[in-house]
């Protein structure tokens, strides 16, 4: 049996982070080991004040919102009727929780008589929360295969099948957006039940929609609901270099909200997928799920929202590649120094340890990129006799040594050399700020003036706080 929890090593221009996998990722493997920000709502961030994940036209990261457009031209050439479809996904429902229910006796879907599916006591929109007291490893729903929608179980998957080839793209979405497309036209839909739970297209928080990115409407509102609400099975650890499975659409498993502190979890079998608590849940308490390890930056990115500081234990904060070599730069003083210099970062970029456009990623609790940022100060700061030495042997013969490591409790402990680097750059970082922690606490402190924010400008702010902060630990410890 398959679960959520399971692991997969990503990594980003020299950066490894170990990951979860929940929710459907828009891009193919290739872009989604590179992916670290969104091109098209960029300059909507920095209108907010929030420095752009990795600048650069050329950044891999801009694959993220480029998936969307890649989509469009692919459907579009499939499907002439995308108009037809505006409406359905929110049109009302006197009774769609009724509705929904009695779908879910029908196909088989079993929810535990402890749990409910309300609007009241949830965060936002429609939740599941608990009805009686539930205990860790109680099963909290079961979803057959068959109730699940996808490529392969929509109404259209023979033609879907023998399309395939000219349905072909790199997100690999287009096949499950054209079922959805049918069955939500469909009048006899199997699946309209279901859909009765969805939200409005047009009332979707995602910065999809960003005021000067609006554009091919309807399509983009499916594929920012597909991002937000679908689906992505885990391979099996000895099927890690297999293509990723098609996304699909889990009945009920999509009504449940995220918290990093999550109290359930989903589970893979052959004949059903299982959502069992993985933590007491009180009675009146909503049930959660969780999106994967995702910082706030990756949450507002994919589903619109952020989770308030400090209840974010996965958030992060990146520290440019390039910002170090910027802040190593400025202790150098002479012409030999700075070449020197360059010829130290081209050995690490040998070695695949930074690159341009890579970040290294700082947690709340531990460097995700270790490896990396350790490596890089070693290189960095080590005496020249050292480094060629070091370079000679292309860095092998390198011992890693406990009061080299990059925990957070260690940071205090390294060399001087090393934290004195590491806090110029995390300085050069907070200067890409276009305010300070103090006017982010002055904000967020006042609850008349934090009313008065648009909803965009409240994630942008949680966002920009999270990271701040994390810094501003790195400060501390670097003192």
């Amino acid at each position: 049996m398959a679960t959520q929890a399971k692991r997969r090593r990503v990594s980003c221009g020299g950066r490894r982070r170990s990951t979860p996998l929940r929710r459907a990722s828009p891009l193919p493997r290739p872009q989604r080991r590179a992916a670290r920000g969104c091109a098209a709502c960029r300059g909507s961030f920095a209108a907010l004040h929030i420095p752009s994940p990795n600048p650069g036209p050329s950044s891999a990261r801009a694959a993220v919102f480029s998936a969307p457009s890649e989509l469009f031209r692919a459907g579009q050439r499939h499907c002439a009727c995308l108009s037809q479809v505006a409406g359905l996904a929110g049109s009302e429902d006197p009774a769609p929780v009724a509705s929904f229910l009695s779908w879910c006796r029908r196909v088989g879907l079993e929810l535990s008589p402890k749990v409910a599916v309300s609007r009241q006591g949830t965060v936002a929109g429609y939740g599941m929360v608990a009805r009686e007291s539930v205990q860790p490893g109680e099963l909290l729903f079961a979803v057959p295969r068959a109730a699940l929608l996808s490529q392969h179980t929509c109404s259209i998957s023979g033609l879907l099948e023998r399309e395939r080839g000219a349905l072909q793209s790199q997100s690999g979405w287009v096949p499950l957006l054209l079922a959805l497309l049918h069955e939500l036209q469909a009048p006899a839909s199997p699946w309209s039940p279901y859909f009765a739970l969805w939200p409005e297209l047009g009332r979707l928080e995602h910065p999809m929609f960003c005021p000067r990115v609006r554009s091919l409407e309807l399509y983009r509102q499916l594929v920012a609901l597909v991002m937000a609400y679908s689906f992505q099975e885990p391979l099996e650890e000895e099927d890690d270099e297999k293509e990723p499975n098609s996304p699909l659409m889990v009945p009920a498993a999509d009504v449940l909200n995220h918290l990093a502190n999550h109290n359930a979890n989903l589970e893979y079998s052959p004949n059903c997928l299982r959502m069992v608590a993985t933590q007491p849940i009180p009675k009146g308490h909503e049930i959660f799920n969780t999106y994967g390890q995702m910082a706030n930056w990756q949450l507002i990115h994919m589903y619109g929202f952020t989770e308030p500081y400090p209840d974010n234990t996965d958030d992060t904060a990146d520290i440019q590649m390039v910002t170090v070599r910027e802040a190593a730069l400025q202790g150098t003083k002479v012409e030999a120094e700075r070449l020197l210099l360059y010829e130290r970062w081209d050995f690490l970029c040998k070695l695949e340890m930074v690159g341009e456009e890579g970040a290294f990623v700082i947690g709340r609790e531990e460097v995700l990129t270790e490896e990396e940022l350790a490596m890089t100060l070693k290189v960095l700061c080590m005496p020249a006799e050292e480094f060629r030495e070091f370079k000679d042997q292309d860095g092998w013969g390198d011992d890693k040594r406990e009061e080299d490591s990059l925990t957070i409790t260690n940071i205090p402990k390294l060399k001087a050399s090393w934290r004195q680097l590491l806090r110029d750059s995390v300085l050069l970082t907070l200067q890409t700020y276009a305010t300070d922690l103090k006017t982010e606490q002055d904000l967020l402190s006042s609850k008349e003036v934090y009313a008065t924010l648009s909803w965009r400008e409240q994630q942008a702010l949680q966002v920009r706080y999270g990271q701040k902060m994390i810094l501003h630990q790195l400060l501390e410890l670097t003192n």
